[in-house]
């Protein structure tokens, strides 16, 4: 027995950033974005069609961390009575942030009481709606219920999980993308990559989230390359928008599994940026999954060929023709901290996730 969902209204394609207003309508909305001058410029042409927002919201950092999310729920909380929903413009950053603050418009201490202390029942009012309009390829938050949010004076990372935080529409507009430096470009398609890849070789996989996870690994690895190439060239963008959308409607029903797990440390204590992070070791992932699963083993084929032996080396040159070295010491992580880290992961939350064997993990990962 399998299960599917994702209740997301998708909008898509070029242009669609004109069709925000009206899904906002009449109602009052609160802006969450970046401060930066190319976001200032979105939020100047959005506010001209749907009026003037409640309140902008623009203190979002990259890894959205309790600290500033504190502020920007306090933002929040002194005009909230007045805001009938949340519309987030920028990258995965800006939607996680915009979730926590749709869970916590009142204050942050309601969204930290909710990812510490995870088991405890309680009777929560429902989530104020929220509108997705991301401006990177990669992370897929606009297709999923749940935020990645950190505790960097804890040394921790938490997800911020509901049913509730599934946007109520996701525009997805390319020319929005065009102005993405290539260093962000690759590291948040690299991040779609591995939500495919890993919502392929998971415990929760299903037919229909496999099928968007092949689709979508596929127009990375064929459209990545050139689009490094060509920054400009809209086409090879629209692939790459397209690509992190299906492949966030299909972890949005699996989760990720063992790369993810292993990403978060290494972005913790050596600062990576995410994409990269959870991207470098998808070949060492790759080759320890093989034969784990005769359809997770068909799924991979019809993304990397027959030997899939090949395919994780081809995937290996790809990543470093990109500058994504695939050494963990690259990246200023011990060998020390490796083995704990790896051994780490196999037990979390999306480790157990991962269909492979800790025994072959252990001779791709720890045996070099």
């Amino acid at each position: 027995m399998w299960r599917f969902h994702n209740p997301v209204q998708v909008c898509f394609g070029v242009g669609s950033f004109d069709t925000l207003a009206p899904i906002i309508g009449e109602r009052a909305y609160a802006l969450v974005t970046y401060d930066e001058p190319y976001f200032h410029e979105l939020t100047d042409r959005l506010e001209e069609r749907a009026g003037p927002a409640v309140t902008v919201i623009d203190n979002i950092q990259p890894n959205p961390d309790f600290v500033g999310l504190r502020e920007s729920c306090a933002r929040l909380a002194r005009c909230h009575a007045a805001v009938d929903v949340i519309v987030a413009v920028g990258g995965g950053s800006v939607i996680d942030a915009a979730k926590a603050l749709a869970f916590g418009p009142t204050g942050f201490d309601a969204v930290q009481h909710f990812l510490e202390h995870p088991g405890e029942s309680r009777a929560d009012t429902a989530a104020l709606p929220l509108i997705a309009v991301p401006t990177t390829a990669g992370t897929g938050s606009e297709m999923t219920s749940w935020a990645t949010i950190w505790d960097a004076g804890s040394s921790k990372k938490y997800s911020l999980a509901r049913g509730d935080l599934y946007p109520t529409h996701a525009v997805i507009d390319p020319a929005l993308m065009i102005a993405m430096p290539r260093t962000l470009t690759i590291s948040t398609a690299l991040d779609a990559l591995s939500h495919a890849l890993e919502s392929i070789w998971n415990v929760n996989a299903n037919p229909v989230s496999t099928r968007f996870a092949v689709a979508a690994a596929r127009d990375v690895l064929e459209h990545l390359p050139p689009l490094a190439q060509d920054l400009d060239n809209l086409d090879l963008r629209e692939h790459m928008a397209r690509a992190a959308m299906m492949a966030g409607i299909a972890f949005s029903n699996t989760k990720t599994a063992l790369a993810h797990s292993l990403s978060y440390p290494v972005t913790l204590h050596h600062g990576i940026a995410h994409g990269i992070a959870c991207s470098f070791t998808l070949p060492r992932v790759l080759r320890s999954v093989i034969g784990a699963d005769p359809s997770c083993d068909r799924a991979l084929v019809a993304i990397f060929g027959d030997d899939l032996e090949a395919g994780a080396d081809r995937l290996a040159d790809l990543l470093g023709a990109l500058d994504v070295s695939v050494d963990y010491a690259d990246y200023g992580v011990s060998r020390e901290q490796w083995d704990d880290w790896v051994a780490g992961a196999l037990g979390g939350e999306r480790g157990r996730n991962f269909i492979g064997s800790a025994e072959r993990v252990g001779r791709e990962f720890l045996d070099s």
